[in-house]
């Protein structure tokens, strides 16, 4: 006789399966805007330095300007193996600016008129090579350390991105309400990510809800002082770019508002998943428990975990800020200023609201827990060999 998987073996199965479906209609969707190419006739691709000309560079101290002309070969596209001249642009930036050297893989947009290349302008390395591998390196050893929980891991992690670009991104370039959208992907992605660690259960559905309540307060206490700091979207990276590229409808502060609870949602995510194991631990150890004390136990494990959490979240934010504090350090700046500063204000509302939502994300998926676990028969096993993890 076959013997086939039971319910729970579905139930922990299930998500692999519909986060697998969504993936592929996630990479088959289109975003709409592929045909906003700001090169509509010209051709990207790669190319090889042969040899640069440094000529024309002018070197004012630490700030280059002009230009550096690179001999090319081309490497794929319709002009494949010929050899050209390219042009490589410098603004006086070194935030922006690069300079090439022999041997350099670039990548390059080609203008064309017919079968003759009129333009060549080089848009910075390649890197695609080196960044394939180091994903490839980073998959292999998450699979080798975790086994199918690094490939749940992996198609989680595959899923967001998808998710973020072929959905939260155009539908924001759009005009839809950034904040509603954020909230419905952040819903979607939650579920899912969670139901990969867990299956389709009760522990899924405790932590879920512990997770969203957080990412609720999180949102309108972001709303909240983003308007009482008067805090402008403006102040994130690129902004102003994107309105100047046709796009003034955008309402930069409420994507801004978004950003908040976004950026902390992984974080909320990860101690709700603790939290309920933790619950679930104990009431797969004492049946007999009360809801409120199942519910104890998980805030007892949230406090312990709140500490180095809000600290995770100071350390993701101000990463990127080394540089900012250094030269009000060197400038002698008073924290006072520092802190009025609208684009230090506006990491203090990640970092804070952020923190928020991690302290009140332990209470309410301790509370969903014990209500949902305790005193509830345990699922069955998932023994089968057709959906064996092992």
């Amino acid at each position: 006789m076959p013997k086939f998987p039971s319910s729970s073996c579905l139930r922990r199965h299930a998500p692999v399966l519909v986060c697998l479906l969504a993936i592929v209609f996630l990479m088959l969707l289109p975003t709409g805007y592929e045909d906003a190419a700001l090169y509509q006739e010209a051709e990207r691709c790669s190319a090889r330095v042969l040899a640069v000309d440094d000529s024309a560079i002018r070197n004012t101290g630490l700030v280059r300007s002009g230009e550096q002309r690179c001999t090319l070969e081309l490497l794929d596209g319709a002009f494949a193996g010929q050899t050209v001249t390219g042009v490589n642009m410098l603004n006086g930036s070194l935030e922006q600016d690069k300079l090439y050297e022999p041997g350099d893989r670039a990548l390059v947009v080609v203008s064309h008129d017919g079968d003759t290349v009129t333009n060549v302008t080089m848009s910075d390395h390649d890197r695609l090579g080196w960044e394939a591998l180091m994903a490839a390196a980073f998959a292999l050893l998450l699979i080798l350390f975790a086994g199918p929980g690094g490939v749940r891991a992996i198609a989680s992690f595959v899923l967001t991105v998808l998710t973020l670009w072929k959905v939260l991104v155009p539908l924001y370039l759009k005009g839809w309400n950034p904040i509603w959208v954020g909230l419905a992907i952040t819903l979607f992605l939650t579920v899912l990510i969670i139901a990969l660690v867990y299956g389709f259960d009760r522990r899924c559905l405790a932590a879920v809800s512990g997770s969203f309540l957080g990412i609720l307060v999180t949102c309108v206490l972001g709303v909240t002082f983003t308007n009482l700091f008067q805090i402008h979207g403006a102040v994130m990276a690129y902004s102003e770019s994107l309105l100047y590229s046709g796009y003034q409808h955008l309402n930069l502060t409420q994507i801004f508002m978004a950003s908040i609870f976004l950026g902390a949602s992984g974080a909320v995510m990860d101690l709700s998943v603790d939290i309920t194991s933790a619950v679930h631990e104990v009431v797969e150890k004492r049946p007999d428990l009360s809801w409120k004390d199942a519910a104890r136990s998980g805030l007892n494990v949230g406090r312990a975990a709140m500490g180095t959490m809000t600290t995770t979240l100071l350390f993701a934010y101000s990463g990127g800020y080394i540089a900012l504090l250094m030269v009000f350090m060197a400038q002698g700046t008073p924290v006072e200023f520092m802190l009025n500063y609208k684009y230090v204000a506006a990491e203090l509302i990640h970092t804070v609201i952020g923190s928020f939502g991690l302290v009140t994300v332990a209470p309410f998926t301790a509370l969903c827990a014990g209500m949902l676990l305790a005193g509830k028969t345990a699922p069955s096993q998932c023994t089968g060999p057709i959906l064996s993890e092992r």
